[in-house]
Formats: C-alpha cells, sequence, structure tokens
C-alpha cells in the first residue's frame, strides 16, 4: 500500500478532518512533480498512484493525523476558500473517505 503523506497547517488540517475540504493542492514546481508526476522527462505525464493520502498537522510524534483514500491527482484551478490564489493552477490532490485518525 502506497501513502502520500503531506503535512498541513492547522486551518486546512481541520477541514479536512470535518470533510469540509476535499482536495488538495500543490503549486506546480520542482519539488512537487518530483513527488507526484512518473515520467517527468517524456512528453505523456503520468500522475503517481497512491493508495491514501495521510495528513498531519505539524512535524511532533504526537501531532493529530488523519488519513483518506486517495482519488488521483490532476492539474487544474483550486478554489480560494481552500487556500488557492485565484487563477493559478496547482495539482490537485483528489480525497476520498476517512481511513483512520490519530491524536485528534
Amino acid at each position: 500500500m502506497k501513502t502520500l503523506k503531506l503535512t498541513l497547517k492547522k486551518k486546512w488540517f481541520d477541514m479536512i478532518l470535518f470533510g469540509q475540504k476535499t482536495e488538495e493542492y500543490r503549486e506546480i514546481k520542482g519539488y512537487w512533480t518530483t513527488r507526484l508526476v512518473d515520467n517527468i522527462f517524456t512528453n505523456k505525464e503520468k500522475f503517481k498512484d497512491f493508495d491514501f493520502v495521510e495528513f498531519t498537522n505539524g512535524y511532533n510524534s504526537k501531532s493529530p493525523q488523519v488519513t483518506l483514500d486517495f482519488l488521483g491527482i490532476c492539474e487544474g484551478k483550486g478554489k480560494p476558500e481552500w487556500g488557492a490564489v485565484e487563477n493559478e493552477t496547482y495539482f490537485i490532490i483528489k480525497l476520498g473517505s476517512e481511513v483512520s485518525r490519530k491524536n485528534c
């Protein structure tokens, strides 16, 4: 099972935890391209496949965590109310149902 692990600020973590935010955004930059895209040196981009997305609120070993089903990645415009800058293109990570939570 492959898990994409991401750290979030409390506001976005809580919105995901309570089911208010169903996608997470990452800038289209080298670091995120390496983590999220397969075949970056070909003309055909293929996004990596994961089973789950694990979000952590902070860097402490006791920080709250929530794990959700991974529904895929695409490129597109994000919603400003979910943290996206208007008219900017992002990697959009689609989130499914909650699988587990820890220290919440």
